[in-house]
């Protein structure tokens, strides 16, 4: 008899399951201007260790018809950061900076990078920054070394203050001569230490710009990287880092 009462005094006691992990979502640009590195940017978010991360692609459509409600964190990939800015229209740039002031991530890659700028009639307006030497934008590929701050060094968690990363015609961000009130001003987390100057392109003028950087917009964060640490080999990690922060996961 007791032990009767006692399973059913037990099935009217809840059962509470461990709240499953969410997902970080993420959706990658997919549309005009994209390159062929945008695979191998969505494998280092899905291989990203420890972490759930959920990828997928997003459309220019998409992004004007209001789909960006439902990411945590939007990247724009390597590529031709005109033809990406363009083939948005200025609908689904607007779209893209009301996310972002919301809340929202925002990652650029090269391409994506150039995108972000204030330099352009197509920009994204994200961050207040000069593209130094736009004419010779096609200025060669190859791999470059990085200086990293001391916030960088720290953030990308190496034991030195350099680190050698692949460049496939990035812009070079300055903010020389540049100051914008309405766009926020970035914090610069890596230098290029040394130049790639092919077709044409003047030596002394890569070396010293901007290769990394990041700044805070309304409530939402963003995060560029002017080289390709997902063609970069033991560097593809930097991707899902650089995310992580824009979602606000990381200081």
């Amino acid at each position: 008899m007791k032990h009767s009462i006692l399973l059913i005094l037990l099935s009217l006691i809840p059962i509470v399951l461990p709240a499953e992990e969410s997902s970080l979502r993420v959706a990658v640009f997919d549309g005009e201007g994209v390159g062929p590195s945008s695979v191998q940017l969505i494998e280092s978010l899905e291989k990203a260790k420890g972490q759930k991360v959920q990828v997928s692609r997003i459309t220019r459509e998409e992004i004007a018809g209001g789909k960006l409600s439902g990411i945590d964190v939007l990247v724009h990939p390597g590529g031709s950061g005109g033809k990406q800015g363009r083939a948005l229209g200025e609908k689904g740039r607007q779209a893209i900076r009301d996310f972002i002031h919301e809340g929202g991530g925002f990652l650029g890659v090269c391409g994506g990078a150039y995108l972000a700028t204030n330099d352009y009639e197509w920009s994204l307006n994200l961050i207040d920054a000069k593209v130094v030497d736009r004419r010779h934008w096609a200025r060669g590929k190859g791999s470059v070394k990085l200086q990293l701050s001391p916030t960088g060094s720290k953030f990308f968690d190496t034991k030195t203050a350099e680190m050698s990363i692949y460049y496939a015609q990035g812009p070079l961000l300055s903010r020389h001569e540049w100051d914008d009130p309405d766009v926020p001003n970035y914090e610069s987390l890596a230098i290029f230490a040394t130049e790639i100057a092919k077709n044409g392109a003047p030596q002394g003028v890569m070396a010293r710009t901007s290769a990394a950087v990041r700044c805070d917009f309304g409530k939402g964060r963003v995060f560029c990287y002017s080289p390709h640490p997902e063609l970069t080999d033991g560097l593809d990690h930097l991707i899902p880092l650089a995310v992580r922060w824009t979602a606000g996961e990381l200081e």
